[in-house]
């Protein structure tokens, strides 16, 4: 059996896989309960289901993201509990067209510069006009795992 064939059973068992009572929910807490089983037994891998799952997890964005190219044109429909609603992309202003939107932002993006410098430096800084560069305050973020293949 080629991949293709296989894929394309697959994707017949995928049509049946869950029925509309299956929520969001349902489908986090199936993931957590996934991972907390493979924990509590310790008879997987957890770095190699890990490195499969998100495997899996760039297959399924991928086929998502080509599914809902293929149904843009299609109206609001709900199936199997899932509500689909084409959203037409608009359009964004170019606000950076504007000479003086311009200026202020490139000011903006000067300050941002100083204020980073201020808050590495043990030293006071000012800026082009002599004033002192306040230290700001700083949120840390979240720590987190990257997975590259």
């Amino acid at each position: 059996m080629s991949k293709l064939q296989f894929f394309e059973m697959r994707a017949e068992q995928m049509t049946a896989l869950y029925d509309s009572t299956f929520t969001k929910k349902d489908a986090i807490k199936t993931g957590e309960d996934l991972i907390q089983s493979v924990l509590d037994s310790g008879e997987v891998n957890i770095m190699e289901l890990g490195s499969n799952l998100i495997r899996l997890e760039q297959v399924i964005s991928s086929a998502v993201v080509k599914f809902k190219s293929h149904i843009i044109d299609e109206p609001k429909q709900k199936v199997l509990g899932i509500e689909f609603n084409p959203v037409n992309g608009g359009e964004t202003l170019n606000y950076k067209d504007d000479a003086i939107y311009l200026d202020i932002f490139n000011e903006l993006k000067e300050r941002e510069e100083l204020l980073k410098i201020a808050y590495k430096s043990k030293n006071e800084i000012y800026d082009e006009n002599g004033v002192m560069v306040e230290k700001v305050s700083s949120t840390p973020r979240k720590s987190s795992v990257t997975a590259k293949f």
